[in-house]
């Protein structure tokens, strides 16, 4: 079934969409991204998704190319025109056009185009499906905090957490440390607190781990920030992960050892419940 995508101002079938061959966004990966999870037919946090592609932006010299309420008509549309009540939509910015030259001018117009997804995990309204994760090493490049194109470290850590039997990688410092998942932010239950690591350049500032946080505070759950190893999450009494279009699933493996009762622990279930009833409200 054709898609229709949004397209430098034009909403189309995914089939006629193309983009040339000298994109930076395709040669350099200079291009940035946001995935937005749609629940209940409307954008979840549009105004935190902003904040962080705003600052992606300005962190490689680009200008937005529209506003927030541009945006937010347009993916408007996109939703009722794909008729998608709950899923994931890709939003995707490049520099633009020039010769291959790793050198570029100001004034390039960006591409811009967004696509519809089926929902990643589980629906709202479903249990949440356990992941199984495998530990890979950190090969991304040092600014993670910048929601880029280049992603050729999570495909590595991904397809060898697959090959290793896993749903999803969970990728390791060089210094020994959990940084996150291949496509989610990770989280640990030690001892009835918490544990998320700081924000800072090793690590993507996750929207929905944003809203989990605030959550967490409000209902009263402790959080610690810091790092920590992959012995340590062996031995956690619950794990999770989270992400816009899955929302809080629980960890029940890391690298074949089974984490706390090898189901959905009660923290993470009412988390997750929690953070549902909290979106829905302020959207």
């Amino acid at each position: 079934m054709t898609r229709t995508i949004w397209m430098n101002g034009t909403f189309m079938p995914d089939d006629q969409a193309t983009v040339s061959v000298f994109d930076r966004g395709l040669l350099f990966a200079d291009a940035v991204y946001e995935g937005l999870g749609v629940l209940d037919g409307r954008v979840v946090d549009f105004d935190y998704h902003m904040a962080r592609l705003n600052r992606s932006l300005d962190k490689l010299d680009m200008a937005a190319p529209m506003d927030g309420p541009g945006f937010a008509a347009m993916l408007t549309e996109l939703i009722a025109r794909n008729d998608l009540d709950e899923g994931f939509i890709y939003l995707h910015i490049t520099r633009g056009v020039q010769e291959r030259d790793y050198l570029f001018p100001d004034g390039l117009t960006p591409n811009v185009f967004a696509f519809t997804q089926p929902q990643h995990g589980a629906r709202a309204s479903d249990p949440p499906a356990p992941l199984r994760l495998a530990t890979t090493p950190d090969l991304r490049w040092a600014r993670r905090d910048i929601k880029t194109s280049n992603l050729l470290g999570q495909v590595l850590a991904k397809r060898a957490a697959d090959a290793a039997g896993a749903d999803e990688a969970l990728m390791v410092d060089p210094q020994g440390y959990i940084t996150e998942c291949g496509a989610m932010s990770f989280f640990a239950i030690i001892g009835g607190r918490l544990h998320a690591r700081p924000l800072g350049r090793d690590l993507l500032p996750g929207v929905t781990r944003r809203t989990m946080l605030e959550v967490a505070a409000e209902t009263g759950i402790p959080v610690v920030e810091d790092r920590i190893t992959p012995e340590q999450a062996y031995g956690a009494d619950e794990a999770f992960a989270t992400g816009a279009s899955s929302y809080i699933q629980p960890v029940t493996s890391i690298d074949g050892r089974t984490i706390g009762k090898g189901s959905c622990g009660p923290v993470t279930a009412r988390l997750r419940a929690a953070y549902l009833d909290a979106v829905r409200a302020r959207m």
